[in-house]
């Protein structure tokens, strides 16, 4: 959970433009509450990335997580509206949220396209195991580098009239197929 934690401060840092500091243990803090919500999850899956630094120790890099969605599970609530088509799969269990992909800076920015982004590779994989199932995420409407990076990974926002009305403004929802 420590390196995870890590994991987190510094790729979030990245992607606000703010330099990383070390000492930031709020955030790490509740990147690990958040994480540990979502390990207790039925189905809960974790994917990461590792590379051997200079001194050849393997280090995390990247991290994918999520887990199945039901229609009556509380991820839903107060989170967004579900679209009553998309209600209808979520009860037949053909969702599965990703509910974070930590990855660097770089990978965000750089070849985002490329089916081998390490971001695309960590998603893909994530759903494998769920064949024919949605992925969905939500993401926070005022981190515009992240919707960004998303859309570039091949996630796709619904269009407003698909959406309905939303419940808050804070987030959307992102489907990947």
């Amino acid at each position: 959970m420590g390196e995870l934690g890590e994991l987190y401060a510094h790729t979030s840092s990245c992607e606000r433009g703010v330099l990383y500091d070390p000492a930031d243990q709020d955030r790490r803090f509740a990147f690990r509450q958040r994480l540990a919500g979502c390990v207790r999850r039925p189905g809960f899956e974790l994917l990461v990335a590792e590379a051997l630094g200079p001194s050849g120790a393997t280090a995390i890099t990247a991290c994918a997580y999520g887990f199945p969605l039901r229609a009556d599970g509380p991820w839903w609530r107060g989170d967004a509206y579900l679209p009553e088509g998309l209600f209808r799969l979520a009860a037949a269990e053909r969702f599965f949220a990703i509910a974070d992909i930590l990855v660097e800076h770089r990978v965000r920015t750089q070849d985002q396209s490329r089916e081998w982004n390490l971001a695309r590779r960590l998603q893909k994989r994530l759903l494998g195991d769920h064949t024919g199932a949605l992925g969905l995420t939500l993401v926070d409407r005022a981190d515009a580098d992240t919707y960004r990076a998303l859309l570039s990974w091949g996630w796709r926002s619904l269009p407003a009239a698909a959406a309905g009305p939303a419940r808050f403004t804070s987030r959307c929802l992102l489907v990947l197929v």
